[in-house]
């Protein structure tokens, strides 16, 4: 998977907040972005918007209608996301990399059976671009994240994932409860890390198989918990009662990867 990069955009952060080419700041810049075939992560738009015009609520529309989340913020956000530049009310943030298709990333998996990830709600880059890597390192086919609760595949997401967002598919979905159940049909088993579920090393995950991380404060959501087939826990002996989601994806990951290369594990019966 390449990089999507058609050019810089208009706008950037300084320093080392956020790299150029990734935002588009002002109402005509904007409108071209979504206007493009480029994707969009999101549209923030000033909760004020002074002007009363219309400008502004034809790119809300505009972003509605290709699925955009639109954040309604406050003009300090505005003028940090715009670094400077004149905003008009408006910053649009691309994608730095291009996203596959749920399809595609099962196609990739070919003769092997399907070993998958889903991120619910990751709001951290620096958490989402470690579960990249890792899935990567792992043998993971893709990961799945959804449009809208969750970050996306941002410059931060890439640096921290050190180049595997360059080798493993990422599909961004509408609705990730509708996800799981697709996966479902096709056979495969869907497993989401829950501090209610079953100990991790007694669990198969030899077969197809999706995971399921949850948002670094809230776990997994309860329609995502109530749609998996099961939920697996990792012990706690300590004093903390949870842990950062990408050490708990990678533990998981890992434990799918010793069961799959040989080693013995519970069944399971559909």
């Amino acid at each position: 998977m390449g990089k999507n990069n058609p050019g810089p955009i208009q706008g950037a952060f300084r320093g080392d907040q956020r790299p150029a080419g990734d935002l588009a700041v002002g109402r005509n810049a904007v409108l071209e972005l979504l206007k493009g075939k480029r994707e969009v992560e999101c549209v923030y738009l000033w909760e004020e918007d002074p002007s009363k015009g219309q400008p502004l609520s034809r790119i809300a529309g505009m972003a509605r209608e290709r699925g955009i989340p639109v954040k309604r913020v406050d003009v300090r956000k505005l003028e940090h996301l715009a670094g400077g530049l004149h905003h008009q009310g408006v910053v649009a943030v691309a994608a730095a990399f291009s996203y596959s298709t749920l399809e595609e990333i099962l196609a990739r998996a070919g003769e092997e059976p399907p070993f998958l990830v889903l991120a619910d709600g990751i709001e951290d880059p620096h958490n989402l671009g470690a579960i990249i890597r890792t899935a990567e390192a792992a043998g993971a086919h893709g990961l799945i994240i959804p449009k809208r609760g969750g970050v996306g595949l941002t410059p931060i997401v890439g640096r921290t994932s050190a180049g595997a967002v360059e080798h493993l598919p990422v599909a961004r979905v509408p609705n990730l409860t509708a996800a799981i159940q697709q996966l479902q049909k096709r056979g495969i088993w869907v497993y989401c890390a829950d501090m209610g579920g079953q100990p991790w090393d007694q669990t198969d995950l030899r077969g197809p198989l999706a995971l399921v991380v949850g948002s670094e404060g809230f776990g997994v959501s309860r329609l995502v918990r109530e749609t998996c087939d099961g939920a697996v826990s990792l012990p706690m002996c300590g004093k903390v009662n949870s842990l950062n989601a990408s050490v708990a994806a990678g533990i998981l990951l890992y434990e799918a990867v010793r069961q799959r290369t040989g080693s013995a594990s519970p069944s399971h019966q559909k």
